[in-house]
């Protein structure tokens, strides 16, 4: 038979599957942030240790890599100054007229959807460092945001 026709395994014909890409810069977490790594650590190291379906498993040991990393290199950022709008602040504004609320958190534990905000957001970038009463640019339109009201997210 020639060699052209034998394959002695479906390995050698994947797409190779690259680490889960690490986001540049510091890696500024709150502490609820720290928890919440922490945990996802911990289940995918229970996920992993209970074994079970091969492709699960690999997945899960991939995964495991991220965030162990997300751990190793998290910062519990410093609170912002205060009355100022920073990592940490639940900042009430409105943007356009509208009213809105969002708390500026870390990459990892940012959910739009419910008002969590990376800190590399644009609207995050643009509110840090503003106060209440404090009239904003935003999306190259001026005075788009009016800062209400800033407090440190509850825990």
């Amino acid at each position: 038979m020639s060699v052209a026709f034998r394959r002695d395994s479906d390995e050698e014909h994947k797409e190779p599957r690259f680490e889960l890409p690490l986001p540049a810069g510091p890696n500024l977490v709150t502490r609820k942030g720290l928890a919440q790594i922490a945990s996802q650590v911990a289940h995918l190291e229970a996920q992993v240790a209970g074994g079970g379906d091969e492709a699960a498993v690999t997945v899960a040991k991939r995964e495991l890599r991220y965030w162990r990393t997300r751990l190793a290199t998290a910062q519990v950022a410093p609170p912002a100054p205060a009355g100022q709008a920073g990592f940490g602040s639940r900042v009430r504004f409105r943007l356009n007229g509208a009213a809105r609320i969002i708390d500026i958190v870390g990459g990892d534990e940012a959910d739009p959807a419910n008002g969590r905000l990376a800190f590399t957001a644009p609207l995050a970038k643009a509110l840090i460092g503003g106060e209440a009463g404090e009239v904003l640019d935003f999306g190259d339109k001026a005075d788009a945001i009016e800062i209400v009201a800033i407090e440190v997210i509850p825990e």
